[in-house]
């Protein structure tokens, strides 16, 4: 990072938690604006955040975060992530491997020995970057259980299938179920839950004070954002299925006030050590999916280009950075379509035009 990237991302972090949320929106952008329509007005919203170069540069919120009372999205409204919690996931595992308590080439059966023997050679680099041969957790479970089930009762799955989808480390194929093992193996290595240590080893240090992996019963969501489905032209509040407790995969909530202190600790060392940060963002496999040539430890790798999309019940986000740029942009939505993916290319575009 050039030293005035890395000012303004130091100066981002270095600011009170509550200093984002009192900042100004940014000037309206017709541009933008006009991509967003749909989600303006008294319906499901989105928010929306350009950093460039570690300020906000385009930071608005769009429609509604609560339709039953009319309540707006703001910058601080905070969104389900879904899969963009895997980063999160990623970082715990990282930070708890410089803590010397877990190594990427260990065995996940060292830490979860309910696995069954067919698990035996699954490591924990394979687990970060879905090559493990996993079950997909939702294809075990009993359609007419309608109880949530968390990160435990996944391990309970998988326990009972003594077989793989294929051999580990020879396929890439997408794992739920190998980021809510991950999320139980950081809360056995580090000796609490896997929320409270994102909350003392990430969100806290970051100054993320609303960010949350969200458990029913046991916190709040402040500003929280629910999930909605359009259905025969009406929206119908959708917020939580019988796979929203499961916290490694895609249980946290935040926003793009919290999220733009989180992408400025992905620029330096305030969280992780070079070498980790090295290691979430390099090719760990090479994948056939649509705009992923290679996927790193909780994060896609399109060439100069890092993202994820995160898809659950009610919601639809993405993150993209362009690290070589000092550009990132957030789209947060709480509706169950569209994808926010192909706007979010459309609003990098406006600042990658004029960075060339």
């Amino acid at each position: 990072m050039r030293p005035a990237a890395l000012l303004c991302a130091t100066v981002l972090a270095l600011l009170p938690s509550t200093a984002l949320a009192a900042a100004p929106l940014a000037p309206p952008d017709a541009g933008i604006d006009g991509l967003m329509q749909a989600y303006d007005g008294q319906v499901p919203g989105a928010a929306v955040l350009v950093l460039y170069d570690g300020q906000p540069v385009f930071r608005r919120g769009y429609g509604l975060a609560v339709v039953e009372d009319g309540s707006p999205v703001t910058p601080a409204s905070n969104f389900r992530l879904a899969s963009v919690s895997k980063q999160f996931t990623a970082a715990a595992v990282l930070l708890l491997v410089e803590d010397g308590r877990l190594a990427l080439d260990q065995p996940a059966r060292r830490w979860l020995p309910e696995l069954p023997p067919a698990a035996a050679g699954i490591t924990l680099r394979q687990l970060l970057s879905h090559t493990s041969g996993l079950l997909d957790y939702e294809d075990l479970m009993d359609p007419a259980d309608t109880r949530q089930v968390h990160d435990t009762d996944v391990l309970a799955l998988l326990a009972r299938e003594d077989r793989l989808a294929f051999v580990p480390g020879s396929k890439y194929r997408y794992s739920n179920s190998g980021y809510a093992l991950l999320a139980l193996i950081v809360g056995r290595a580090a000796g609490t839950d896997f929320a409270s240590f994102l909350q003392q080893r990430i969100f806290q240090p970051l100054g993320m004070a609303h960010t949350v992996a969200h458990q029913a019963g046991v916190d709040q969501v402040a500003q929280r954002a629910y999930g909605y489905s359009e259905v025969d032209g009406r929206w119908q509040r959708t917020d939580q299925s019988t796979t929203s407790g499961v916290l490694g995969d895609g249980g946290i909530y935040s926003s793009l006030d919290d999220l733009a202190r989180w992408d400025a600790a992905l620029c330096d060392d305030r969280l992780l050590l070079a070498a980790s940060r090295k290691a979430m963002f390099s090719p760990a496999t090479a994948t056939t999916e649509a705009d992923v040539p290679h996927y790193g430890f909780g994060w896609r790798l399109n060439g100069r280009m890092h993202w994820h999309s995160g898809e659950s019940i009610g919601f639809r986000n993405v993150i993209l950075r362009y690290p070589d740029k000092h550009l990132t942009v957030i789209v947060l939505s709480n509706r169950n379509a569209p994808e926010p993916y192909p706007l979010a290319l459309k609003i990098a575009q406006r600042w990658l035009d004029t960075l060339q």
